[in-house]
């Protein structure tokens, strides 16, 4: 009548406590999108698929408050992140983000925008050590990039086609994504 239990069905019955308990909650979920993030490349979109930019201004603010306006599809590749420091899979994807701002930083205009309050921001990167460049908008994106899910990051080539638009967490640092990035960069 009744089954003999594995170890595997006490292993889980064990991770569905840890998920109920508010401390653990955030630190497994982060752990489970690391483990997706490894094997979760975002794919380029064919080039039918590609939607077409116009050039634009993109106002945001500095973590400090300064304004800033960033060229989109004016001559400059660039990579946008929106994600927000209380997201499990913008969390994970993060260090992948992270590697390639380090090598190709100079190159391209990397954009990671986040609608939460600077301090919130500030007090989250003194804990990690992230370098990547910030922004709160000070405007509504373009409609081809407006999405509600997030991570949800697009990267643009310098004349503003979508050459990726992936959301969920994603490894950006991987051969592929740097293949695509060298690509555009010749161009």
């Amino acid at each position: 009548m009744f089954k003999k239990l594995r170890w595997s069905d006490y292993v889980f019955v064990v991770f569905l406590l840890l998920l109920l308990i508010p401390q653990t909650r955030k630190p497994i979920q982060v752990v489970v999108n690391k483990a997706k993030v490894l094997v979760w490349s975002p794919s380029i979109r064919a080039v039918e698929d590609q939607a077409q930019l116009a050039p634009f201004d993109y106002h945001v603010l500095t973590l400090d408050g300064a304004p800033k306006s960033i060229g989109i599809a004016k001559g400059k590749v660039t990579f946008i992140s929106y994600w927000a420091t209380w997201c499990a899979p913008c969390l994970a994807e993060l260090p992948s983000i992270e590697k390639l701002y380090a090598d190709y930083g100079e190159q391209i205009n990397f954009v990671l925008l986040t609608n939460e309050e600077s301090e919130t921001v500030k007090a989250f990167l003194k804990k990690k050590p992230y370098t990547l460049p910030i922004f709160t908008p000070r405007m509504a994106p373009p409609a081809l990039l407006l999405d509600k899910s997030i991570p949800t990051n697009y990267l643009i080539d310098q004349n503003g086609k979508i050459i990726i638009k992936e959301t969920g967490a994603a490894d950006w640092n991987n051969e592929k994504v740097r293949a695509i990035f060298d690509g555009l960069l010749i161009n």
